[in-house]
This record gives structure tokens, C-alpha cells and sequence, in this order.
């Protein structure tokens, strides 16, 4: 009986979870299709979760963080972002330098390409 008993704790645990091969025959997925079909398709980023992903990318980045969101927008293959960021700060605080980064991303999320596209005093007025 202790033979059958540790044979059993041998086998594959089928009822756990992430075990792809068990997962996939007991959710009826084990239709001999093999390749991308094991995963459900991505959701395409939000324009949140793009924002969050620039500051983030951009921090690693320049190892500043950012200020504010200056714009947003949707891309063919995911999202263009600008954002500024304090490059040096001084005294008055009108005087601090900042910098306006474009920050590319693709659907998933993953950085694409960024470029820092203007630097400015804080108290300079763009007519534009």
C-alpha cells in the first residue's frame, strides 16, 4: 500500500493550477493545436496604464520622475506620450529648469522609443 501511495505523489498534479498541459485537457483546450493558442489574446493598454508605463520607463530612464502629463495619444502599433520632467530645480522655483520627453510605446506596453524634445525655464510662456 506505501508503494501505490508514493506512486501517486509522483504523478502530475493535475488539479493545480499552471500545470499547462493538465490545464489545457481539463478545460477542453487539448484540441492538438499547439503554439500561440495556449494563451488568451492580450487586451490592448489603456491609456492609463500606457501614462503609468511611460512615468515608469522614463524614471529608469533619465532617473527622474515625472511632473505632469502634457499629452496622450493613440499610435497605429500603441501610444505617444509627452511628459515633463524638473531636470534641476533652483531657487525660486520659477527659475527650475524642465524638459518635455516623447515617450513611445508599443500595445503591450513595452518602451519603443523616447526623446526629450524641449527643455524650459518653469516660468517661460510658449504662445503655442
Amino acid at each position: 500500500m506505501q508503494d501505490s501511495t508514493r506512486n501517486r505523489s509522483r504523478e502530475p498534479d493535475a488539479g493545480r493550477p499552471g500545470n499547462g498541459r493538465h490545464d489545457r485537457d481539463r478545460n477542453g483546450g487539448g484540441d492538438g493545436h499547439d503554439g500561440g493558442a495556449e494563451r488568451p489574446p492580450r487586451r490592448r493598454l489603456s491609456g492609463a496604464r500606457a501614462v503609468a508605463a511611460a512615468k515608469e520607463q522614463l524614471l529608469d530612464l533619465t532617473g527622474q520622475p515625472c511632473e505632469s502629463v502634457s499629452s496622450l495619444s493613440r499610435t497605429h502599433d500603441g501610444w505617444r506620450i509627452a511628459l515633463e520632467v524638473v531636470e534641476l530645480e533652483r531657487i525660486p522655483r520659477t527659475t527650475d529648469i524642465l524638459a518635455s520627453y516623447v515617450v513611445e510605446l508599443d500595445d503591450e506596453g513595452e518602451l519603443m522609443g523616447y526623446e526629450r524634445v524641449h527643455r524650459y525655464y518653469r516660468n517661460e510662456v510658449n504662445g503655442e
